[in-house]
Protein backbone atom coordinates (compact mmCIF):
# COMPACT_ATOMS: atom_id res chain seq x y z
CA UNK A 1 0.00 0.00 0.00
CA UNK A 2 1.48 3.48 -1.27
CA UNK A 3 1.81 6.21 1.67
CA UNK A 4 0.94 5.45 4.98
CA UNK A 5 0.47 1.54 6.17
CA UNK A 6 -2.22 -0.12 8.57
CA UNK A 7 -0.52 0.86 11.84
CA UNK A 8 -0.27 4.57 9.91
CA UNK A 9 -4.07 4.62 10.02
CA UNK A 10 -4.47 4.20 13.66
CA UNK A 11 -1.77 6.96 14.15
CA UNK A 12 -4.52 9.03 11.84
CA UNK A 13 -7.36 7.97 13.70
CA UNK A 14 -6.06 8.92 17.31
CA UNK A 15 -5.31 12.09 15.49
CA UNK A 16 -8.64 12.50 15.04
CA UNK A 17 -9.72 11.97 18.44
CA UNK A 18 -6.72 14.40 19.80
CA UNK A 19 -8.76 16.93 17.47
CA UNK A 20 -5.34 17.39 15.17
CA UNK A 21 -7.99 16.57 12.40
CA UNK A 22 -9.14 20.65 11.05
CA UNK A 23 -11.50 21.15 8.66
CA UNK A 24 -10.69 23.57 5.90
CA UNK A 25 -13.27 25.94 3.40
CA UNK A 26 -12.81 26.32 -0.15
CA UNK A 27 -14.50 28.99 -1.72
CA UNK A 28 -17.13 27.82 -4.72
CA UNK A 29 -16.96 31.38 -6.63
CA UNK A 30 -20.18 32.38 -8.51
CA UNK A 31 -18.85 32.40 -11.95
CA UNK A 32 -20.74 35.31 -13.38
CA UNK A 33 -20.68 37.87 -10.43
CA UNK A 34 -17.39 36.46 -8.75
CA UNK A 35 -19.10 36.37 -5.24
CA UNK A 36 -18.73 33.61 -2.80
CA UNK A 37 -21.97 31.71 -2.75
CA UNK A 38 -20.90 28.15 -0.95
CA UNK A 39 -17.94 25.98 0.08
CA UNK A 40 -15.96 22.45 0.24
CA UNK A 41 -15.34 21.22 3.67
CA UNK A 42 -11.23 19.49 3.19
CA UNK A 43 -9.42 17.66 5.94
CA UNK A 44 -6.14 18.62 6.77
CA UNK A 45 -4.00 17.08 9.62
CA UNK A 46 -2.05 19.97 11.96
CA UNK A 47 -0.04 18.30 14.65
CA UNK A 48 0.82 20.20 17.84
CA UNK A 49 4.48 21.62 16.34
CA UNK A 50 1.94 23.09 13.70
CA UNK A 51 3.56 21.06 10.25
CA UNK A 52 0.94 19.79 8.12
CA UNK A 53 0.13 16.68 7.05
CA UNK A 54 -1.98 16.75 3.57
CA UNK A 55 -5.04 14.37 2.78
CA UNK A 56 -3.43 12.78 -0.19
CA UNK A 57 -0.85 11.19 2.73
CA UNK A 58 -3.34 9.56 4.84
CA UNK A 59 -7.01 9.37 2.82
CA UNK A 60 -5.85 6.20 0.34
CA UNK A 61 -4.91 3.98 3.21
CA UNK A 62 -7.98 5.14 5.35
CA UNK A 63 -10.29 4.62 2.18
CA UNK A 64 -8.99 1.08 1.83
CA UNK A 65 -9.50 0.13 5.66
CA UNK A 66 -12.66 1.53 5.74
CA UNK A 67 -11.79 3.90 8.15
CA UNK A 68 -12.54 6.49 5.87
CA UNK A 69 -15.95 6.41 6.40
CA UNK A 70 -15.07 7.76 10.56
CA UNK A 71 -13.88 10.64 8.89
CA UNK A 72 -16.31 11.23 6.94
CA UNK A 73 -18.78 11.64 10.25
CA UNK A 74 -15.98 13.33 12.19
CA UNK A 75 -16.26 16.75 9.19
CA UNK A 76 -19.70 16.31 9.33
CA UNK A 77 -19.84 17.39 12.82
CA UNK A 78 -16.96 19.76 12.36
CA UNK A 79 -18.93 21.59 9.89
CA UNK A 80 -22.41 21.73 11.59
CA UNK A 81 -20.66 22.55 14.66
CA UNK A 82 -19.13 25.73 12.55
CA UNK A 83 -22.57 26.64 10.76
CA UNK A 84 -24.16 26.48 14.34
CA UNK A 85 -21.45 29.32 15.54
CA UNK A 86 -21.71 31.15 12.16
CA UNK A 87 -25.47 31.72 12.88
CA UNK A 88 -25.13 32.37 16.56
CA UNK A 89 -22.47 35.24 15.60
CA UNK A 90 -24.73 36.57 13.38
CA UNK A 91 -23.41 35.97 10.20
CA UNK A 92 -25.49 33.91 7.58
CA UNK A 93 -24.25 30.35 6.74
CA UNK A 94 -23.75 29.16 3.41
CA UNK A 95 -24.40 26.19 1.92
CA UNK A 96 -21.13 23.72 2.57
CA UNK A 97 -20.50 20.66 0.89
CA UNK A 98 -19.29 17.35 2.53
CA UNK A 99 -17.13 14.12 1.18
CA UNK A 100 -18.49 11.00 1.26
CA UNK A 101 -16.63 8.03 0.76
CA UNK A 102 -18.10 4.89 -1.30
CA UNK A 103 -18.40 2.65 2.22
CA UNK A 104 -21.29 4.96 3.01
CA UNK A 105 -23.39 3.60 0.55
CA UNK A 106 -23.28 0.54 2.14
CA UNK A 107 -24.60 1.65 5.66
CA UNK A 108 -27.75 1.11 6.57
CA UNK A 109 -30.18 4.46 7.01
CA UNK A 110 -27.05 6.78 6.08
CA UNK A 111 -29.21 9.68 5.42
CA UNK A 112 -31.33 9.16 8.37
CA UNK A 113 -27.74 8.88 10.41
CA UNK A 114 -26.64 12.40 8.78
CA UNK A 115 -30.03 14.14 9.68
CA UNK A 116 -29.80 12.97 12.95
CA UNK A 117 -27.06 14.87 13.46
CA UNK A 118 -27.52 18.07 11.16
CA UNK A 119 -30.52 18.29 13.68
CA UNK A 120 -28.60 18.14 16.85
CA UNK A 121 -26.84 20.96 15.27
CA UNK A 122 -30.35 22.87 14.84
CA UNK A 123 -28.67 23.18 11.44
CA UNK A 124 -31.28 23.49 7.83
CA UNK A 125 -30.27 20.26 5.74
CA UNK A 126 -30.09 22.38 2.95
CA UNK A 127 -27.12 23.51 3.93
CA UNK A 128 -25.15 20.28 3.77
CA UNK A 129 -24.43 19.21 0.35
CA UNK A 130 -23.22 15.48 -0.10
CA UNK A 131 -20.68 15.36 -2.73
CA UNK A 132 -20.17 11.70 -3.70
CA UNK A 133 -17.28 10.81 -6.66
CA UNK A 134 -18.30 9.49 -9.41
CA UNK A 135 -16.31 6.46 -9.29
CA UNK A 136 -17.49 5.53 -5.97
CA UNK A 137 -20.91 5.54 -7.13
CA UNK A 138 -20.23 3.39 -9.89
CA UNK A 139 -18.50 0.35 -7.48
CA UNK A 140 -21.98 0.45 -5.75
CA UNK A 141 -24.35 0.94 -7.96
CA UNK A 142 -27.11 -0.76 -7.01
CA UNK A 143 -26.75 0.59 -3.67
CA UNK A 144 -26.19 4.33 -4.95
CA UNK A 145 -30.22 5.15 -6.24
CA UNK A 146 -31.63 4.08 -2.89
CA UNK A 147 -29.24 6.01 -0.82
CA UNK A 148 -29.94 9.37 -3.24
CA UNK A 149 -33.41 8.82 -3.14
CA UNK A 150 -33.11 9.10 0.94
CA UNK A 151 -30.92 11.40 0.86
CA UNK A 152 -33.63 14.06 -1.40
CA UNK A 153 -36.62 13.16 1.47
CA UNK A 154 -34.52 14.66 4.15
CA UNK A 155 -34.02 17.18 2.42
CA UNK A 156 -30.10 17.14 1.39
CA UNK A 157 -29.06 18.04 -1.72
CA UNK A 158 -26.50 15.85 -3.57
CA UNK A 159 -23.37 16.34 -6.19
CA UNK A 160 -21.72 13.70 -8.35
CA UNK A 161 -17.56 14.48 -7.94
CA UNK A 162 -14.86 14.37 -10.61
CA UNK A 163 -17.69 14.00 -13.34
CA UNK A 164 -16.63 13.40 -16.26
CA UNK A 165 -13.82 11.54 -15.25
CA UNK A 166 -15.58 7.80 -15.91
CA UNK A 167 -17.50 6.81 -18.64
CA UNK A 168 -21.03 6.12 -16.97
CA UNK A 169 -21.56 10.17 -16.33
CA UNK A 170 -24.18 10.23 -18.19
CA UNK A 171 -26.39 7.26 -17.33
CA UNK A 172 -25.53 8.48 -13.44
CA UNK A 173 -27.08 11.57 -14.14
CA UNK A 174 -29.95 9.69 -15.56
CA UNK A 175 -30.41 7.53 -12.55
CA UNK A 176 -29.84 9.83 -9.60
CA UNK A 177 -30.96 13.48 -11.18
CA UNK A 178 -28.27 14.86 -8.72
CA UNK A 179 -28.71 18.81 -7.92
CA UNK A 180 -25.25 19.66 -8.66
CA UNK A 181 -22.39 18.37 -10.92
CA UNK A 182 -18.28 18.89 -10.09
CA UNK A 183 -16.61 18.79 -13.21
CA UNK A 184 -13.40 17.06 -13.27
CA UNK A 185 -10.25 18.98 -13.09
CA UNK A 186 -9.22 16.61 -15.84
CA UNK A 187 -11.38 18.22 -18.71
CA UNK A 188 -9.62 21.75 -17.88
CA UNK A 189 -6.15 20.41 -18.43
CA UNK A 190 -5.59 22.55 -22.08
CA UNK A 191 -6.60 25.28 -20.57
CA UNK A 192 -9.75 25.62 -22.19
CA UNK A 193 -7.70 26.74 -25.18
CA UNK A 194 -8.42 23.91 -27.13
CA UNK A 195 -11.31 23.33 -29.17
CA UNK A 196 -12.46 20.25 -28.26
CA UNK A 197 -11.85 20.68 -25.01
CA UNK A 198 -14.52 23.77 -25.23
CA UNK A 199 -16.65 21.69 -27.29
CA UNK A 200 -17.24 18.99 -24.56
CA UNK A 201 -17.36 21.77 -21.65
CA UNK A 202 -19.82 23.72 -23.14
CA UNK A 203 -22.19 20.28 -23.96
CA UNK A 204 -21.66 19.56 -20.49
CA UNK A 205 -23.13 23.30 -19.01
CA UNK A 206 -25.76 22.66 -21.81
CA UNK A 207 -27.34 19.67 -20.58
CA UNK A 208 -27.07 20.44 -16.70
CA UNK A 209 -28.77 23.51 -17.46
CA UNK A 210 -31.56 22.25 -19.56
CA UNK A 211 -32.23 19.56 -16.24
CA UNK A 212 -31.99 22.50 -13.90
CA UNK A 213 -28.47 20.99 -12.52
CA UNK A 214 -26.02 23.21 -10.54
CA UNK A 215 -22.91 23.11 -12.00
CA UNK A 216 -18.99 23.62 -10.61
CA UNK A 217 -16.03 23.85 -12.42
CA UNK A 218 -13.01 22.39 -10.35
CA UNK A 219 -9.58 22.93 -10.18
CA UNK A 220 -9.55 26.28 -11.76
CA UNK A 221 -6.30 28.01 -11.92
CA UNK A 222 -5.85 30.10 -14.49
CA UNK A 223 -7.39 33.47 -16.30
CA UNK A 224 -8.16 31.46 -19.28
CA UNK A 225 -9.88 28.61 -17.76
CA UNK A 226 -12.05 31.34 -15.75
CA UNK A 227 -12.51 33.67 -18.82
CA UNK A 228 -13.72 30.61 -20.75
CA UNK A 229 -16.21 28.62 -18.01
CA UNK A 230 -17.83 31.71 -17.18
CA UNK A 231 -19.30 32.29 -20.59
CA UNK A 232 -20.70 29.58 -21.03
CA UNK A 233 -23.35 29.44 -18.11
CA UNK A 234 -20.98 27.22 -15.24
CA UNK A 235 -22.93 27.91 -12.18
CA UNK A 236 -19.76 27.94 -9.72
CA UNK A 237 -16.14 28.17 -10.11
CA UNK A 238 -13.58 26.50 -7.28
CA UNK A 239 -10.02 26.68 -7.76
CA UNK A 240 -6.81 28.47 -6.48
CA UNK A 241 -7.47 30.99 -9.25
CA UNK A 242 -9.65 32.80 -6.40
CA UNK A 243 -8.77 30.88 -3.40
CA UNK A 244 -7.25 28.06 -1.32
CA UNK A 245 -8.78 25.78 1.05
CA UNK A 246 -8.16 28.02 4.45
CA UNK A 247 -9.15 27.76 7.88
CA UNK A 248 -11.99 28.76 9.47
CA UNK A 249 -10.79 32.09 10.61
CA UNK A 250 -10.19 33.51 7.48
CA UNK A 251 -13.16 31.72 6.20
CA UNK A 252 -15.32 33.84 8.13
CA UNK A 253 -13.17 36.69 7.42
CA UNK A 254 -14.20 36.55 3.54
CA UNK A 255 -17.74 35.38 4.60
CA UNK A 256 -18.16 39.04 5.68
CA UNK A 257 -16.95 40.44 2.35
CA UNK A 258 -18.33 37.41 -0.07
CA UNK A 259 -17.10 39.35 -2.83
CA UNK A 260 -13.48 38.69 -4.67
CA UNK A 261 -12.48 41.26 -7.49
CA UNK A 262 -14.89 41.46 -10.21
CA UNK A 263 -13.52 41.16 -13.53
CA UNK A 264 -14.20 44.41 -15.68
CA UNK A 265 -15.69 42.84 -19.18
CA UNK A 266 -19.29 42.74 -19.86
CA UNK A 267 -20.59 39.16 -19.79
CA UNK A 268 -22.61 39.63 -22.51
CA UNK A 269 -19.89 40.84 -24.98
CA UNK A 270 -17.53 37.58 -24.08
CA UNK A 271 -20.30 34.89 -24.17
CA UNK A 272 -20.24 32.09 -26.28
CA UNK A 273 -23.52 31.17 -28.68
CA UNK A 274 -24.15 28.20 -26.73
CA UNK A 275 -24.33 30.56 -23.80
CA UNK A 276 -26.71 32.85 -25.42
CA UNK A 277 -29.38 30.21 -26.73
CA UNK A 278 -29.02 28.86 -22.65
CA UNK A 279 -30.41 32.19 -21.55
CA UNK A 280 -32.75 32.45 -24.41
CA UNK A 281 -34.08 29.21 -23.66
CA UNK A 282 -34.35 30.66 -19.67
CA UNK A 283 -36.38 33.11 -20.99
CA UNK A 284 -38.71 31.55 -23.68
CA UNK A 285 -39.22 28.79 -20.12
CA UNK A 286 -40.31 31.57 -17.70
CA UNK A 287 -43.24 32.09 -20.13
CA UNK A 288 -43.57 28.84 -21.84
CA UNK A 289 -43.02 26.34 -19.20
CA UNK A 290 -44.29 23.32 -21.91
CA UNK A 291 -42.21 23.40 -25.36
CA UNK A 292 -42.99 21.05 -28.29
CA UNK A 293 -41.81 19.90 -31.18
CA UNK A 294 -43.49 18.44 -33.67
CA UNK A 295 -42.96 16.89 -37.32
CA UNK A 296 -45.93 16.38 -38.82
CA UNK A 297 -44.55 14.66 -41.92
CA UNK A 298 -43.16 11.89 -39.98
CA UNK A 299 -45.98 12.19 -37.41
CA UNK A 300 -43.32 12.27 -34.33
CA UNK A 301 -42.60 14.76 -31.44
CA UNK A 302 -40.50 14.93 -28.33
CA UNK A 303 -41.60 18.02 -25.79
CA UNK A 304 -39.02 19.80 -23.44
CA UNK A 305 -41.13 20.56 -19.71
CA UNK A 306 -39.83 23.21 -17.32
CA UNK A 307 -41.34 21.53 -14.43
CA UNK A 308 -44.85 19.75 -14.05
CA UNK A 309 -47.14 21.44 -16.29
CA UNK A 310 -50.32 19.35 -16.89
CA UNK A 311 -50.00 15.37 -16.37
CA UNK A 312 -47.66 13.49 -15.04
CA UNK A 313 -48.52 10.30 -17.86
CA UNK A 314 -48.39 12.62 -20.56
CA UNK A 315 -45.55 10.64 -23.09
CA UNK A 316 -42.37 12.91 -23.55
CA UNK A 317 -42.08 10.98 -26.87
CA UNK A 318 -44.21 9.43 -29.38
CA UNK A 319 -46.70 10.41 -32.64
CA UNK A 320 -48.58 13.52 -32.57
CA UNK A 321 -51.37 11.66 -33.57
CA UNK A 322 -51.49 10.00 -30.48
CA UNK A 323 -50.44 13.21 -28.30
CA UNK A 324 -53.30 14.97 -29.81
CA UNK A 325 -55.57 12.14 -28.46
CA UNK A 326 -53.50 12.35 -24.94
CA UNK A 327 -54.52 15.76 -25.04
CA UNK A 328 -58.46 15.61 -25.88
CA UNK A 329 -58.68 13.05 -23.07
CA UNK A 330 -57.24 15.76 -20.47
CA UNK A 331 -59.30 18.43 -21.72
CA UNK A 332 -62.92 19.89 -20.19
CA UNK A 333 -65.62 18.43 -22.35
CA UNK A 334 -66.78 21.82 -23.32
CA UNK A 335 -63.84 22.15 -25.33
CA UNK A 336 -62.46 18.71 -26.92
CA UNK A 337 -64.12 19.08 -30.28
CA UNK A 338 -62.64 22.07 -31.37
CA UNK A 339 -59.24 21.67 -29.76
CA UNK A 340 -59.03 18.18 -31.44
CA UNK A 341 -60.58 19.48 -35.13
CA UNK A 342 -57.66 22.25 -34.89
CA UNK A 343 -54.97 20.66 -33.23
CA UNK A 344 -55.66 17.02 -35.33
CA UNK A 345 -52.40 16.73 -37.91
CA UNK A 346 -54.66 16.38 -40.98
CA UNK A 347 -55.85 20.20 -40.11
CA UNK A 348 -52.53 21.14 -39.42
CA UNK A 349 -51.49 19.77 -42.75
CA UNK A 350 -53.99 21.92 -44.42
CA UNK A 351 -53.20 24.77 -42.51
CA UNK A 352 -49.77 24.71 -43.36
CA UNK A 353 -50.83 24.38 -46.97
CA UNK A 354 -52.52 27.39 -47.08
CA UNK A 355 -49.70 29.09 -45.90
CA UNK A 356 -50.45 29.43 -42.16
CA UNK A 357 -47.18 29.90 -40.34
CA UNK A 358 -49.00 30.09 -36.45
CA UNK A 359 -52.05 29.90 -35.15
CA UNK A 360 -53.68 29.92 -30.97
CA UNK A 361 -56.22 28.45 -28.78
CA UNK A 362 -57.26 28.67 -25.46
CA UNK A 363 -58.67 25.46 -23.81
CA UNK A 364 -59.51 24.22 -19.99
CA UNK A 365 -57.00 21.28 -19.52
CA UNK A 366 -56.51 18.99 -16.34
CA UNK A 367 -54.03 19.06 -14.11
CA UNK A 368 -52.46 16.07 -12.00
CA UNK A 369 -54.55 17.90 -8.18
CA UNK A 370 -57.74 17.79 -10.45
CA UNK A 371 -58.00 21.58 -11.26
CA UNK A 372 -58.88 22.24 -14.94
CA UNK A 373 -56.29 25.63 -15.70
CA UNK A 374 -56.80 27.77 -19.16
CA UNK A 375 -53.89 26.91 -20.87
CA UNK A 376 -52.76 28.94 -23.97
CA UNK A 377 -50.91 26.88 -27.20
CA UNK A 378 -49.25 28.65 -29.63
CA UNK A 379 -48.66 26.29 -32.71
CA UNK A 380 -45.80 27.60 -35.10
CA UNK A 381 -44.91 26.60 -38.79
CA UNK A 382 -40.80 26.11 -38.60
CA UNK A 383 -38.35 25.38 -41.46
CA UNK A 384 -35.71 23.17 -41.35
CA UNK A 385 -32.90 23.27 -43.92
CA UNK A 386 -32.31 19.94 -44.14
CA UNK A 387 -35.39 18.56 -44.85
CA UNK A 388 -39.30 19.03 -46.53
CA UNK A 389 -40.26 17.90 -43.61
CA UNK A 390 -43.55 20.41 -41.99
CA UNK A 391 -42.60 21.25 -38.76
CA UNK A 392 -44.01 22.56 -35.68
CA UNK A 393 -43.44 24.62 -32.06
CA UNK A 394 -46.23 24.15 -29.55
CA UNK A 395 -45.59 26.80 -26.79
CA UNK A 396 -47.63 26.08 -24.08
CA UNK A 397 -48.55 28.64 -21.26
CA UNK A 398 -50.46 27.92 -18.16
CA UNK A 399 -52.53 30.17 -16.19
CA UNK A 400 -52.51 30.45 -12.58
CA UNK A 401 -56.48 30.24 -11.64
CA UNK A 402 -58.07 27.10 -12.39
CA UNK A 403 -61.87 25.49 -11.48
CA UNK A 404 -61.92 21.74 -9.97
CA UNK A 405 -62.93 19.27 -11.64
Amino acid sequence: MDGFIISDVLVAMQAMQKREMKVYYQPKIDATTSRMRSAEALIRWVREDGSVILPGQFLPAMEQTGAIAMLDWYVVGEVCAFLRRLKAAGIEPMPVSVNFSRWHLREEDMPKHLAEIVDYHHVDHRLIVVEITESAMIQEEELMQKTVTQLHEYGFEFSIDDFGRGLSSLSLVADTLPDEIKIDKSLLKKNCENEQERVILESIFLFANRLNIRTVAEGVETKEQFGFLRTCNCSLIQGFYFARPMSEDDFIQRMTDRSLTLEDEDILRIQTDTAAEQMLLQAVYMRYPLIIYGNLTRNSFYMMTYKNFTSTSCPSTGTVDDLIEQGTLSMHPEDRERWHAMFCRENQLRLYGQGKKEFHMITRQLGDDGIYRKVETSNYFVKSPATDDVLIISLCNNFESGEEQ
